[in-house]
């Protein structure tokens, strides 16, 4: 995919590691500082006549290229792929997600790939935390907002425990 005329943000695929904007924002800050590297490499190797040396690449940024089948040695690519990144950072769709307490990578991870599966293949999540949830998760789209909480979810059926709880004070 390295031909220049077939780079667009929105065949990329992202991987599993980059889950929110701080993380694709952290993928686009280390393309721009390979590119630099390299660049510089390049200058210094052309002076001295040595060969450049690649720097080293992150897992998911690795995982990115590889996935996307894309080679970030030639100068031109590299600034159009950062181009792309860019615009990807500005509008891949972006999904809140509220829970009661802090969710471990692997979990949201998992939730991602679902989202990415299932509503758009370059879902972020943003990720926020309210203890009033108690149990389960808030997810706000852009035009949905899903309350997936206990708290919800007993809210409904406020009646049934009031009575169920009176039933068990009366010893009936």
């Amino acid at each position: 995919m390295t031909d220049r005329q077939n780079l667009d943000y929105q065949t990329f695929s992202l991987p599993a590691g980059v889950v929110s904007r701080r993380d694709l924002a952290r993928l686009v800050a280390e393309a721009e500082h390979i590119d630099d590297e390299m660049t510089a490499a390049d200058v210094r190797a052309r002076k001295t006549k040595q060969a450049a040396e690649t720097p080293a690449f992150s897992g998911s940024f690795t995982d990115f290229l590889t996935d996307n089948k894309l080679d970030f040695s030639e100068s031109k690519v590299r600034t159009d792929i950062i181009k792309e990144l860019r615009q990807l950072k500005a509008k891949a769709p972006v999904v809140h997600t509220t829970f009661a307490v802090p969710a471990d990578i692997e979990s949201l991870q998992t939730l991602a790939a679902w989202f990415r599966k299932s509503v758009h293949p370059q879902v972020l999540l943003e990720i926020g935390l309210q203890p009033a949830l108690v149990a389960g998760v808030y997810v706000r789209t852009p035009n949905h907002v899903h309350d997936m909480s206990l708290r919800s979810a007993l809210a409904g059926k406020r009646d049934v425990l009031v009575k169920d709880l009176e039933e068990l004070r009366h010893g009936k």
